[in-house]
């Protein structure tokens, strides 16, 4: 009874009641029983509103819980009916018929389904909510990011694709050796917009969230921007081709070019010492070569062509316009091409509509879709040996120099017969494209068109072969032969670039070249070795002789250098923006030389374009981690 005494004043007050003793008299003066029902219902409103917010929460979470695993599911599925039309294309890469069309259009709709039905399932009002959440809401905006990526690409940006790889198929297996210029035109509207989709596409991907609470959903945007970086390649580039190519094959017109053999084992800016040509003719799509000559034609040239002061300044003691051999000192192709078509029309007063170059290397990677190649003689020319053929073999077969030009001749004709051939094959002509890519895409082919719109298309791809002036930094080494000779064929290059410490404006560089002769000490022809540079000191059979230069990033400045260890001077001069460093370097045979230049370049997170020369032996280039210039 105390017990309940006590408590019950407590009690009485939270229900409005007024109590007191007095004279050990309980008395009860007021029960407001109304206020009391009124906090009871505003306590039940209270309750029934947070329980209201805690089912409809739960609910969608549940509900994005159901949705994204439906929409991973459909994603897959998309995923499974691209791989099924990638096989179908390898394992059909012709494709001409109707049915092959149907089925393109079958796999990308069922594709385009899957990917759209999964950006339904993650987009409305509960994953709108979720994604904008404070640090909980970045996974669920990647995954709603991907969906929607997904559902651009299979409907904006790979039916185009497929259907112009298609179409051209379909044209391919109708015709009788030329492409189908005017489908390319049909389709280039189509391919512009699905290039600029592409684009886009890939900058909303790069701008998701990226590292999250989630490392499931930052791996998928992950991979995905990393497939969409040669997915947006590719459809750029074919947008490009289906502006570029059709006037370039004759859509317009005949078109008429020259083409010129590098030959890498004596090292020019471009490649290789220009030698052989042919002149190569376009009209409707179909190609034709027509003559054919060698380096001895246009030995003594006299071509008229307005170039900056500073080429003159790198490369005029060497007479570019003046002596064939050296047209290409340049590693800047569009020089040496607007050389070549001013020499030509000096010689033939022929004006010519672009010029291409490729070398040994590149004929191998061709010849590998083609087929072989025979000679008059029987002799195969295949793809694993028409770059030792023509390289290294032919100077100890043939002694005689004019019966070795002859020789070189003979084997570009039928090289040139056996790939028009393949071209006039539509079975065989896919796989040719597919190597031409490829060896476009090394800059073992390069091209230049004396179109200024067709050029300036050209100019920014990887085979337009011009110096890169972007923002990127640069790691560009060009080796020139020096010494007159062949042995560029034995030529090793390594090189490391290497970035350090970022000071205010700048980032330190340290490049690393290190240049080996590998060729015999014994054995090779004379013609092979010889120096005709003349140096007055003594020389062996098989020392080499060359020009190294180093193209920095634009506004970089030499801090110092060393050769083999030792202090060194190397000279100064820029090109296109990028300053240029030289050393003439004697390389004996057998010996290594390490050449390392200290810079100073602008501070850059961008990756460093690495200027690839193509010779016989490849560059082994190596990029060094780094992380951002803070601050």
């Amino acid at each position: 009874m105390a017990i309940l005494f006590r408590t019950l004043p407590a009690v009485l007050r939270g229900n409005g009641a007024y109590w007191g003793q007095r004279g050990g008299m309980l008395r009860f003066r007021r029960l407001d029983f109304r206020s009391a029902s009124r906090r009871l219902l505003r306590d039940r409103r209270v309750l029934l509103s947070v329980c209201t917010v805690a089912g409809l929460l739960l609910a969608g979470a549940g509900w994005i819980a159901v949705t994204g695993v439906l929409a991973r599911s459909e994603l897959l599925a998309a995923q499974r009916s691209l791989d099924t039309l990638r096989g179908q294309a390898a394992a059909d890469p012709t494709g001409g018929s109707t049915q092959r069309l149907r089925t393109v259009d079958a796999a990308v709709h069922r594709a385009a389904g899957h990917a759209a039905r999964a950006h339904r399932l993650t987009t409305g009002p509960a994953w709108y909510l979720a994604a904008h959440l404070p640090l909980l809401g970045g996974p669920l905006r990647t995954a709603s990011g991907i969906a929607e990526a997904s559902d651009r690409l299979t409907h904006e940006v790979l039916p185009p694709l497929a259907r112009t790889a298609a179409h051209l198929g379909a044209a391919a297996g109708a015709d009788s050796g030329h492409l189908d210029l005017a489908a390319l035109r049909r389709v280039a509207p189509l391919l512009e917009r699905a290039a600029r989709s592409a684009s886009d596409v890939r900058t909303e991907v790069d701008a998701l969230p990226h590292g999250t609470w989630l490392p499931t959903a930052d791996i998928a945007r992950a991979r995905l921007a990393e497939q969409l970086g040669p997915i947006s390649t590719v459809t750029d580039e074919a947008a490009m081709a289906a502006r570029v190519i059709p006037p370039m094959l004759g859509a317009d017109g005949p078109r008429r070019y020259l083409v010129v053999f590098e030959n890498t084992a004596e090292a020019r800016g471009t490649g290789g010492l220009p030698g052989a040509f042919a002149v190569v003719t376009a009209q409707g799509g179909r190609l034709r070569f027509e003559d054919f000559g060698n380096d001895t034609e246009l030995s003594d040239i006299r071509a008229a062509v307005d170039l900056p002061d500073e080429y003159a300044r790198l490369y005029g003691r060497n007479a570019p316009t003046r002596m064939w051999v050296n047209t290409n000192m340049s590693p800047h192709f569009p020089y040496a091409a607007r050389i070549w078509a001013a020499a030509w029309r000096a010689h033939t007063g022929e004006r010519l509509d672009g010029a291409f170059s490729l070398d040994p290397g590149a004929l191998s990677g061709l010849l590998a879709a083609s087929g072989s190649a025979s000679l008059a003689d029987g002799t195969a020319v295949t793809a694993a040996n028409v770059v030792d053929l023509t390289q290294r073999t032919s100077y100890a077969a043939y002694k005689n120099i004019p019966e070795r030009k002859a020789f070189f001749l003979d084997v570009a004709r039928a090289v040139a017969d056996r790939l028009m051939g393949t071209v006039d094959d539509p079975a065989r002509r896919p796989a040719l494209l597919t190597a031409l890519r490829q060896q476009l895409k090394e800059g073992r082919v390069k091209v230049w068109s004396a179109h200024p719109g067709e050029q300036r298309e050209v100019q920014e791809r990887t085979f337009g072969g011009a110096l890169p002036d972007g923002p990127a930094p640069l790691a560009g080494l060009v080796v020139t032969n020096a010494a007159g000779n062949k042995l560029d064929y034995y030529l090793e290059r390594h090189l490391v670039w290497e970035p350090g410490r970022c000071t205010a404006k700048n980032r330190e560089v340290t490049v690393t070249v290190r240049l080996a002769n590998r060729a015999p000490a014994s054995g090779l022809p004379s013609y092979v070795t010889q120096r005709t540079d003349k140096p007055p000191y003594p020389t062996r059979p098989g020392d080499n002789r060359l020009l190294v230069s180093y193209f920095a990033s634009g506004q970089a400045g030499l801090i110092k250098a060393t050769l083999d260890g030792q202090p060194t001077q190397l000279n100064h001069a820029a090109e296109r923006g990028h300053p240029v460093y030289t050393l003439d370097l004697e390389l004996p045979v057998g010996s290594t030389r390490t050449l390392v230049l200290h810079l100073l370049e602008p501070r850059s997170d961008l990756a460093p374009i690495v200027l690839r020369q193509p010779l016989v032996r490849p560059l082994q280039a190596t990029v060094r981690p780094y992380g951002p210039c803070d601050g």
